[in-house]
């Protein structure tokens, strides 16, 4: 059985520092409780995500913490992202406690805004 499909591959990473300040400049904001969600419609043919953690979210453990989590929810949601889009997901203070599921909870609603999903 192929994994292809599970895999989080480079192209579907912002990896540029430009990349990430267009994003600041021009995305879309959308605020939870403990992120800040930055969208915009990219040509690239599919959705790629950025992640932010400073070091005022908590130590390197918890700043890591926090990106595999949120790397593990745009991996299993990329493909219900209806347009192409680069999202840049900022991580404030409070975000190193949440779970696999209180992430995919608070950020459902960003993600995806007009499905309310989950």
């Amino acid at each position: 059985m192929s994994r292809g499909r599970e895999r989080f591959p480079t192209s579907a990473r912002l990896t540029r520092r430009s990349e990430f300040l267009a994003l600041s400049r021009r995305g879309r904001r959308v605020h939870t409780s403990h992120f800040v969600v930055l969208s915009q419609n990219n040509d690239k043919g599919q959705s790629r995500l950025g992640v932010t953690v400073s070091a005022k979210v908590g130590n390197a453990v918890a700043r890591n913490r926090i990106k595999r989590l949120l790397r593990e929810f745009f991996r299993r949601h990329r493909y219900e992202i209806p347009l192409q889009r680069d999202f840049v997901v900022i991580a404030r203070k409070g975000a190193e406690k949440l779970s696999l599921s209180e992430v995919e909870g608070e950020l459902g609603g960003a993600f995806f805004p007009a499905s309310g999903h989950r």
